[in-house]
């Protein structure tokens, strides 16, 4: 055998890096490898092929949409408790992490996941707090939650057993009705009996659980000879007085007429609830701080737009100029072809400049809808994404709806807002976030979605994208809109406002039109959207643009690598796109502290209005 020189083998040796392990490398070894391959997790072990954050996160996601799906019965205990000992779960997993050995993209993950997993926790509490308040309304929901929660684990059912629950149900829900005709009887005139908030969550619950019976019945009926042959009877007889008491609960209780518009019922969260949401977001801000906020923001605005009222002869008659711009919009029928003019009007001044990079892919393949003469009762304006919604009216409209809906969608109005909806709004943000850090739109906000595209309303006004006066008066009206969003959906929510003050104020103070300011209040409180959803666009558009300052003014960022950089974060709390692009030190216990707007002094007694 042939010997190898002592120079080669000790070549040999130190190429292959041999290593021993000492006891606290031994200790983190295991306590990464418990957190990442551990096959105690509820959706089984992580992909070990991603980086390991993200594997996580698409393990939690994924998890999340299993519990979600299964376990959907309304109201329900086992619901609530299955989500909080998973939320719980990944609260230890991410407590076993060693987060400061984390690269500093991982602990950005980190501290989103973590984020989410407290907002999560918190929200089902306030959850069931507003579920105990209805209580009164749905004393029978138990027997519909047991009854759906018995079929998702296919436990057999007893048709003559089945019939007799149904048959008591319907009793019950009778009985609940008559105490609560009952209760407004005796009422005092003008006595509040029961909150009309509190009655219309109520009502909307009612129907989730009589829907919620009726899939479970559909799942047995036909397929069960007995069962069918026992329950189609007491079936029926429920599902109409479910239907019945519902009607009731809207137009006794509620108070709303069926042949009429209905009224807005909102459901204010109050204080409280609205700072656990401005944490969730990693806002430093109180409310009343946003409002101050808004407030000089549209002082701002106040002063272009009388600028512009000049500059068009108008005078300080803002309103003048307003409704001046307001007739010149496109005869019925021709929206879309001004639709597709100001889309690529667009995208060529963004790449005339350079400003951030739009894949061809994306330039092709946005596609253009009409909304519908109901869909614009709450949506009067354009809607975007992939898809453009267009508002304009149609024929089954009364004349003067269909003034309004042209006046409030005419040629610049559309302008200012056509690039929000497209490129480089929201549709270059969904082509980007499909591609980029595709894990973290679990963690999606209003703040970077609706913030990213009105910061390009802001950005576009520094770059001069305004041709002419009425150009601005669009904008400004947008800009003023945005303003009076943070106001109003604020000032709703902790009890300052009504919906019908707030319908005054975007008349009073931006111009709108009655009808598109009653649908714009009517979407903001409803309980579509969230209670920050409206203050988010100008409010995050504000951190980009402080952002943009730190970074693009500044000198150490283009343009163009800044946008490109932000779009590719995914959408995430601003705070932590800033961590991520001006790589800040961080730590397991990071509070939001960033005053993007400097320090704000709130009044002792800040005015309601203009």
């Amino acid at each position: 055998m042939k010997k190898i020189p002592i120079a080669i083998t000790l070549l040999l040796l130190w190429s292959c890096a041999i290593w021993i392990p000492g006891p606290n490398d031994i200790a983190n070894s295991q306590s990464q490898q418990k957190s990442t391959d551990r096959e105690d997790h509820p959706g089984g072990s992580i992909d070990g092929t991603l980086p390991q954050l993200r594997a996580m996160i698409e393990l939690y996601s994924a998890d999340r949409r299993n519990i979600n799906r299964f376990y959907d019965a309304p109201m329900s205990p086992v619901s609530s408790q299955q989500s909080s000992d998973y939320l719980k779960h990944w609260q230890q997993v991410l407590s076993d992490l060693d987060f400061d050995s984390l690269e500093h993209e991982q602990k950005i993950d980190h501290l989103l996941f973590q984020n989410d997993l407290r907002y999560r926790l918190r929200a089902l509490q306030h959850q069931q707090l507003k579920e105990k308040q209805i209580d009164e309304f749905v004393p029978f929901a138990s027997t519909i939650i047991e009854l759906q929660e018995n079929r998702r684990k296919v436990i057999p059912v007893v048709g003559k057993q089945i019939a007799t629950v149904l048959t008591d149900l319907e009793k019950t829900v009778k009985q609940t009705r008559k105490s609560i005709e009952l209760r407004l009887k005796e009422a005092e005139q003008d006595e509040v009996v029961f909150e009309k908030s509190v009655a219309h969550r109520a009502n909307r619950m009612v129907d989730r659980l009589q829907r919620t019976l009726s899939g479970w019945y559909r799942f047995y009926a036909g397929y069960d000879p007995l069962f069918t042959w026992w329950v189609e009877k007491p079936y029926n007889d429920l599902d109409k007085t479910l239907k019945d008491y519902s009607k009731f609960i809207r137009s006794k209780v509620v108070g709303v007429k069926e042949d009429d518009d209905p009224p807005i019922i909102g459901d204010p969260v109050g204080r409280e609830e609205l700072l656990s949401m401005l944490e969730h977001e990693m806002i430093a801000y109180s409310p009343e701080q946003l409002i101050e906020i808004a407030r000089s923001e549209f002082d701002w605005c106040r002063k272009e737009m009388l600028r512009a009222a000049d500059d068009l002869g108008f005078g300080d008659d803002w309103r003048a100029a307003l409704n001046h711009v307001k007739e010149l919009h496109v005869d019925p029928g021709q929206q879309p072809h001004l639709i597709k003019e100001l889309a690529n009007e667009a995208v060529e001044f963004l790449e005339q400049r350079d400003l951030v990079t739009i894949p061809d892919l994306c330039k092709e393949t946005w596609r253009m809808e009409m909304l519908s003469a109901a869909r614009q009762k709450t949506s009067p304006y354009f809607l975007g994404g992939e898809t453009i919604m267009v508002a304009f009216p149609t024929h089954e409209m009364e004349h003067e709806d269909k003034q309004m809906s042209m006046r409030g969608n005419n040629r610049h109005f559309a302008r200012a807002t056509v690039h929000h909806e497209l490129i480089p709004g929201h549709h270059l943000q969904g082509f980007m976030t499909s591609r980029h850090r595709t894990h973290r739109r679990a963690f999606g906000t209003p703040f970077w979605m609706e913030g990213w595209a009105l910061y390009w309303e802001m950005l576009l006004w520094n770059k001069e994208f305004a041709e002419s006066a009425e150009n601005r008066v669009g904008m400004l009206f947008w800009r003023t809109h945005r303003c009076a969003r943070i106001i109003f959906s604020l000032s709703y929510h902790l009890g300052k406002m009504t919906a019908e003050e707030a319908i005054d104020f975007l008349v009073e103070n931006v111009g709108h039109e009655r009808n598109n300011a009653t649908a714009e209040v009517r979407r903001s409180v409803s309980g579509s959207y969230g209670p920050l959803y409206q203050a988010a666009y100008m409010l995050g558009g504000l951190q980009l643009m402080a952002l943009h300052g730190e970074l693009v003014d500044s000198g150490r960022m283009s343009d163009r690598e800044f946008h490109d950089r932000v779009l590719k974060n995914n959408s995430i709390p601003i705070e932590m796109v800033r961590a991520a692009l001006n790589g800040m030190e961080l730590r397991r216990d990071h509070q939001p502290a960033w005053q993007f707007y400097g320090e704000v002094q709130v009044p002792q007694t800040a005015p309601e209005g203009e």
